[in-house]
């Protein structure tokens, strides 16, 4: 199965990209290869650039608050496992209070490093980190993969409260919604969202389905148009009958 995410607000947009550039940078960072780890590098300058949102930080310590509060008053219903809801509490508090204590913007290490903003600015052209562009680069991709590495992760290391919270805020999200089976038979889907107010809107297809959905929405209406998947011209899917979950998520 393949999942589709479509975020309705800015804030779940941001945390949906960052989370993606943490995945990017640990399947770049855990390969030997150098040029593997070049594309760590160049993730790592792009996770520093989203999260120096200005309100990313105080809207993240914000939600936790809200979460825990909302998740605090569960503490007692039969239908809630105690164990689970301790250690999901646990983890927004110890969260909650690494971030409060993390002083300065996030990423502000890698802009305070000359080194890192040399090749920063020459990877903004085409073609501009050649070895006799940078020489120190060069010799930094000839050292042993596991020093590389090591430093890849030492570099990271200041983005890991905000990836603690990204992780838990999104996976509450994704928690907070039902999937519900629908069908359709000429490629298209629409439907009234009345007053449900999601924050995202995730579809779920089999991967043997050779369409991937194109979603758009506001807080009235979800269209869906399913589209042939791969190169060439765009064409609507409505010669396929398509069963397919649809879920709305909210915090």
């Amino acid at each position: 199965m393949i999942h589709y995410e479509y975020p309705l607000s800015e804030r779940i947009r941001t945390l949906l990209r960052l989370e993606d550039l943490f995945d990017r940078f640990d399947a770049y960072a855990s390969s030997p290869d150098s040029h593997a780890h070049h594309a760590a590098l160049l993730t790592l300058f792009e996770l520093a650039e989203v999260a120096a949102r200005a309100d990313l930080k105080s809207d993240l310590l914000q939600e936790l608050d809200r979460q825990k509060n909302v998740l605090t008053a569960l503490r007692g219903n039969p239908h809630v496992q105690d164990s689970t809801l301790e250690q999901v509490l646990a983890s927004i508090e110890s969260t909650h209070q690494k971030m409060y204590q993390t002083p300065g913007k996030v990423g502000m290490h890698l802009r305070e490093d000359e080194w890192l903003m040399a090749i920063k600015q020459r990877a903004a052209i085409p073609g501009g980190m050649s070895e006799f562009d940078l020489p120190s680069y060069h010799y930094w991709q000839h050292r042993p993969a596991e020093e590389r590495m090591q430093q890849l992760r030492r570099w990271l290391l200041p983005f890991a409260t905000i990836h603690s919270a990204i992780d838990i805020v999104l996976g509450l999200l994704r928690d907070s919604g039902q999937p519900e089976l629908q069908h359709v038979d000429n490629g298209s889907y629409q439907r009234m969202l009345e007053s449900r107010n999601p924050l995202l809107i995730r579809v779920t297809l089999t991967d043997s389905l050779p369409c991937v959905p194109e979603i758009s929405a506001n807080k009235y209406m979800l269209n869906i148009r399913f589209v042939q998947a791969g190169a060439g011209q765009m064409r609507t899917c409505s010669d396929l009958a398509i069963d397919f979950d649809l879920t709305f998520c909210t915090l």
